[in-house]
């Protein structure tokens, strides 16, 4: 609308690589546009069972690529491009930041990761405290599991289980989580990883609020602070 560069934005939506879509996610990619004047970019991949892992992972890959050899014809500035993603989503920024740097593609200036999914691990804080919580609770990341994964090994695999992964050399991450959120601890345990591998992080738990909050500022006081802090983490990341 500016008619100068903007900055981009490669968003993907939360499911548990099972369920939703990009309009269930609407709200995001909606405020982070309007918010920062930037094109953002949100991504469908194809879901489980049908398409086990990897192939949200690979879709995730393929989009951000896309992106890169596209972005200029809308007026994007590639030179400020940022990852994001919430829950499931927010394991695919981080996952496609390690891809990029891997094959010496474009890295992205920063990662928003809100709640994602980052171990594979039962004895979590956060499985046990809010076990019952809706509308994620710890017996639904089994069914999430089931779903997607072909074998044991692969909820293993570094793309999933992120703190396996070799996580050096990636832009500076925010991570936003839910206090009652059976992914709470992921968020904790990537941010410790993220640190040891010589990374720049930031993480805010916001209290009172489940897994999902995050888009539902108009209604929640919780989701709108962490949607003005995440755009104030991003519009530092970003500017000129």
């Amino acid at each position: 609308a500016t008619g100068a560069p903007m900055p981009v934005i490669v968003y993907y939506h939360g499911g548990g690589w099972v369920i939703a879509d990009v309009n269930v996610y609407d709200a995001t990619p909606r405020l982070l546009a309007q918010q920062l004047n930037a094109v953002v970019v949100s991504v469908e991949y194809r879901k489980a069972p049908e398409a086990k892992f990897p192939a949200q992972h690979d879709d995730a890959n393929a989009a951000y690529k896309w992106v890169l050899h596209n972005a200029r014809a809308w007026g994007g500035d590639v030179s400020r491009l940022a990852l994001a993603g919430e829950s499931a989503g927010g394991n695919l920024a981080v996952a496609t930041a390690i891809y990029a740097r891997d094959n010496r593609l474009q890295t992205p200036t920063h990662i928003l990761a809100v709640y994602p999914i980052a171990i594979h691990a039962q004895l979590l804080p956060s499985r046990v405290d809010p076990a019952r919580a809706k509308p994620l609770n710890t017996p639904m990341l089994d069914w999430f599991g089931h779903y997607y994964a072909t074998s044991p090994q692969d909820k293993r695999d570094p793309r999933i289980d992120l703190v396996r992964a070799d996580l050096r050399g990636l832009p500076p991450v925010t991570i936003v989580k839910a206090r009652i959120d059976p992914l709470r601890s992921d968020g904790e345990t990537l941010a410790a990883a993220l640190r040891q591998a010589g990374n720049r992080v930031e993480q805010r738990t916001f209290e009172g609020v489940t897994h999902e909050f995050f888009g539902l500022g108009k209604v929640v006081r919780g989701a709108y602070d962490a949607e003005l802090y995440a755009i104030a983490r991003l519009r530092l990341a970003l500017r000129r």
